[in-house]
């Protein structure tokens, strides 16, 4: 009995780690598309540059994680609904 609860949580836990990681990586693409519209030029010296891709990359991840986080907030607190009925 204890083998079976054992396996059946950590299949839970696996699926909750794989649908963490595939909804912060999306969340990170979309900031990645999203601030293409940003012009950097006004803010950055030389945008094309390395330094300036790299945090267009940065504020991309950086924002992909709030707004993943947010998400995950989000998802965690719709799954608590049932325990109030």
């Amino acid at each position: 009995m204890d083998k079976v609860f054992t396996h059946g949580m950590s299949s839970v836990v696996g699926i909750s780690g794989m649908v963490s990681m595939i909804i912060s990586l999306l969340s990170v693409a979309i900031s990645w598309w999203a601030l293409q519209n940003l012009k950097l030029d006004l803010v950055i010296r030389y945008p094309k540059s390395p330094q300036g891709r790299l945090l267009h990359l940065l504020l991309a991840i950086v924002l992909g994680h709030f707004v993943a986080g947010f998400l995950l907030d989000y998802l965690n607190w719709s799954g608590m609904i049932n325990s109030m009925f």
